[in-house]
């Protein structure tokens, strides 16, 4: 037997786990993370951007589809929902706060949620997009199980909608804390609450590492953002149709 038909019958048995793609996602991350520290934690070094590039390159060499990978690590996506509850401890800490900026909490949310949806949805049509693509994208500042779910609703493509969200999230999280300095806005609160609003769940990881007061509003921001994004942009494409 040749050298490449020893690797592929045991590339064969190894795909044959279960195991075996959590264990890539696990390690790719932990990699990834890595990589970031070393980099002094530079925000273009951002763990699930390279831990993404990392899994699809393992996967175009190894031609595995995307049901066989999301099967073997789906207990990664099952993780999502206890990941977002826990970003209401550093939250809790801040209740007093956040009674005292309930009204700017709410014009930032509104405001936030609707330039978020038109923009998507504007800048799309004024490419050219299909109606699907248009409402693919059109949650794509909400979390991405919220995206997925508003854009089945609506007539999109939850896997469209995911990825998304996904870029959407890794842009924010990569780009913010450059363009807020560039702004000038040092309060750590707004930071965060911007961060959440615009990147979720990824952009809100991010916000943490820099400090606990961001991190706290960003997941505010996120959960929020979530709610209001559910309800509007089906309140939104209604409206759309009458003009």
């Amino acid at each position: 037997m040749t050298p490449p038909a020893k690797l592929s019958d045991i590339w064969v048995f190894l795909a044959q786990s279960p195991l075996l793609w959590l264990s890539l996602t696990l390690l790719a991350y932990l990699g990834a993370l890595w990589l970031h520290r070393r980099s002094g934690a530079n925000p273009a070094v951002n763990p699930v951007l390279v831990s993404v590039i990392a899994i699809v390159g393992v996967l175009l060499i190894t031609r595995t589809p995307y049901d066989t990978y999301f099967e073997g690590a789906k207990f990664v996506h099952f993780l999502i929902g206890p990941a977002t509850v826990a970003l209401a401890v550093p939250l809790y800490g801040q209740l007093g706060r956040l009674r005292r900026l309930w009204l700017p909490i709410g014009v930032a949310l509104l405001v936030g949620s609707v330039a978020a949806i038109v923009s998507a949805i504007g800048i799309a049509w004024a490419l050219g997009g299909s109606h699907e693509l248009l409402m693919s994208l059109a949650p794509k500042s909400a979390t991405m199980p919220i995206a997925m779910g508003v854009a089945e609703k609506i007539g999109g493509l939850p896997s469209l909608a995911a990825v998304a969200a996904a870029v959407a999230g890794i842009s924010g999280a990569i780009m913010a804390t450059g363009l807020l300095n560039l702004l000038r806005i040092r309060e750590p609160a707004v930071r965060g609450f911007a961060v959440g609003m615009a990147a979720h769940g990824i952009g809100t990881a991010r916000a943490i590492q820099v400090n606990e007061t961001a991190g706290a509003f960003s997941a505010l921001a996120l959960g929020l953002n979530g709610i209001a994004t559910a309800l509007l942009v089906p309140l939104l494409i209604k409206l759309s149709s009458f003009f």
